[in-house]
C-alpha cells in the first residue's frame, strides 16, 4: 500500500471502566487511544451482498499504518460516524506495514 493514500484522519477509541465509589457499579467511557491517518473505503455492493449472506455487517474497510495496540473491542470515529472494529487483518507480505480493519457502522458497547 502506498502510505500517501492514507489521507483521512480518524480517531481510535477504547472503552474503559471505572467502579463508582458511591454506587459500586461499573461506569464505562470511551477514551481516545490515537488520532491517525487512514484510508476509509465504503464496502462495494458486491461486498455488501456477500456480507449479508454471511450475516456480517461490514460496511467499511479502514486501513492504517501498523500498530500493535489495536483490539477488536475498539471503535473508530470518522466524520461524525462511529465504526465498530470487526476484525484486524495484517498486510499479506510482512504483516508489519499496515492493518486493514473491517468495520461496521454503529454504536459499540464493548
Amino acid at each position: 500500500m502506498e502510505f500517501a493514500k492514507l489521507r483521512h484522519r480518524i480517531t481510535i477509541q477504547r472503552r474503559t471502566g471505572v467502579q463508582s465509589s458511591t454506587t459500586g457499579a461499573m461506569e464505562y467511557t470511551w477514551n481516545n487511544l490515537a488520532d491517525v491517518y487512514a484510508s476509509v473505503v465504503s464496502s462495494s455492493v458486491r461486498d455488501f451482498i456477500t456480507a449479508q449472506a454471511a450475516n456480517v455487517k461490514v460496511t467499511a474497510r479502514i486501513t492504517i499504518r501498523f500498530r500493535d495496540d489495536i483490539q477488536e473491542k475498539d471503535r473508530i470515529l470518522f466524520r461524525g460516524k462511529i465504526y465498530s472494529v470487526e476484525g484486524i487483518l495484517p498486510d499479506p507480505n510482512s504483516g508489519l506495514e499496515y492493518l486493514t480493519l473491517p468495520c461496521s457502522e454503529g454504536v459499540k458497547d464493548g
